[in-house]
């Protein structure tokens, strides 16, 4: 089990014989692991546990996890027609979108809940729906992400109907006559649970400011550790914080509040890995860089390049026999400078080579941690490059296509010649 977490070098090498790459790779007996320990998070007044379907929006996850019992978080009006696509009840879907969907009377009416987050989104809603119910998303004020580009709750940022203006939201609510039961903030993806304490008591004063909320939704992820010396966050022990001060709100104010939390990364990262082939090994002379070329890239894995983010990564040699080790850069397919798979941690300016087998054309490289915002975020046709196909190993050892590999024909279909 060198390569990721989950696959043998052995797998590795069949995969690349039969798909081809670069290639996804999802196992279904971490996902159904990482799933449970969801629903398990502690909460005294009930749990609605929804995955985060932005990480990994392939309609075979989206079935398979819900299956398992996840309802489905929605970032989009498209994401909330994917999801139905997939065979998802309307009524599991949540829908809370930075744009009002076009679609939102379709979606509503087919029974998706609906989180506004902003003053426009509340008062379109209670134009088209009078008398109807639905939640508001807040920005409390704070957030937990571990950086400015995952930290979605805080004075930078976008997200949600900022907390001062709670009383403009009640004001509309009682002019449109719509009702407003569930409480909605998205704090980043941490692993602080006092973080998280102090986010979730921002988030229930807001919440005891609106007499009919029932729910709180407690947005955002749960930190995971993709490499070697990362600490992920302990999901019990965030909702036994979380689940003490439900129990102070309720005896404060009387309301037992059923809880949501919208994980994504946590249940989908480690559950995949992008296996891709080397197509070359250069340098840049004694004073410069040995660089491996992959057959991926920001096509496939955009975080390196957006975020610095770290991926473990593997070499499985195509030949047998022991090989010495040697530093690499590993570049990407696109001809664009910043496709480099090995940054230095959160800086993407910077260069940190990895230590591996002396490479070759043809070996195998496996980037591990690539289950979330990889295949669902990514340069997708840049360079003409087509979407990768993509595959379930599951329990039983069978190899399942999800995705086939994008053609050129496909990437075409829309555009006309004048």
């Amino acid at each position: 089990m060198e390569p990721s977490l989950f696959l043998s070098r052995g797998q590795v090498q069949a995969i690349q014989r039969e798909f081809g790459t670069p290639v996804y790779v999802y196992d279904e007996a971490t996902l159904e692991r990482q799933a449970r320990q969801a629903l398990g998070f502690p909460c005294p007044f009930g749990l609605t546990a929804r995955f985060a379907m932005k990480a990994l929006p392939n309609v075979a996850i989206l079935r398979l996890l819900h299956d398992l019992g996840l309802h489905i978080d929605a970032s989009s009006g498209y994401e909330a027609e994917r999801a139905q696509r997939a065979g998802i009840p309307p009524e599991h879907i949540e829908l809370t979108a930075q744009e009002l969907p076009h679609n939102l009377a379709r979606l509503v009416e087919a029974g998706v809940q609906f989180n506004a987050c902003s003053l426009a989104q509340l008062a379109a809603f209670g134009e088209r729906f009078p008398g109807a119910s639905l939640g508001v998303r807040v920005n409390p004020g704070l957030g937990s992400g571990h950086n400015n580009r995952t930290n979605v709750g805080g004075p930078s940022s976008s997200f949600g109907i900022w907390h001062e203006y709670i009383p403009r939201v009640l004001e509309t609510a009682r002019a449109l006559n719509i009702h407003i039961t569930r409480v909605h903030t998205h704090i980043g993806s941490g692993g602080d649970p006092e973080v998280w304490t102090t986010c979730a008591k921002l988030s229930l004063d807001a919440a005891a400011r609106f007499p009919e909320v029932a729910t709180l939704n407690l947005g955002g992820g749960f930190k995971v550790a993709r490499m070697p010396g990362e600490k992920a966050a302990n999901l019990q022990e965030i909702g036994e914080a979380v689940s003490k001060i439900l129990r102070q709100h309720a005896e404060a104010h009387g309301r037992q509040l059923k809880l949501e939390i919208e994980p994504g990364t946590f249940i989908v990262a480690n559950a995949g890995a992008l296996i891709a082939t080397v197509m070359d090994v250069v340098d840049t002379g004694s004073g410069g860089y040995r660089f491996i070329k992959a057959d991926a890239g920001m096509t496939d894995v955009l975080r390196p390049a957006i975020y610095g983010a770290q991926h473990p990564i593997t070499l499985v040699p195509a030949s047998a026999g022991a090989r010495p080790a040697a530093d690499y850069l590993i570049a990407g397919h696109c001809c664009e400078s910043g496709d480099v798979l090995t940054p230095e941690p959160g800086n993407p300016e910077g260069l940190l080579p990895r230590s591996l087998p002396e490479a070759r054309i043809g070996d195998a490289l496996v980037i591990g941690g690539a289950g979330a915002y990889c295949s669902a975020m990514c340069c997708k046709n840049y360079n003409s490059f087509p979407e990768a196909a993509e595959v379930l190993l599951r329990k039983n050892g069978e190899l399942r296509l999800i995705r086939k590999r994008q053609t050129l024909d496909q990437m075409l279909a829309n555009e006309m010649l004048l």
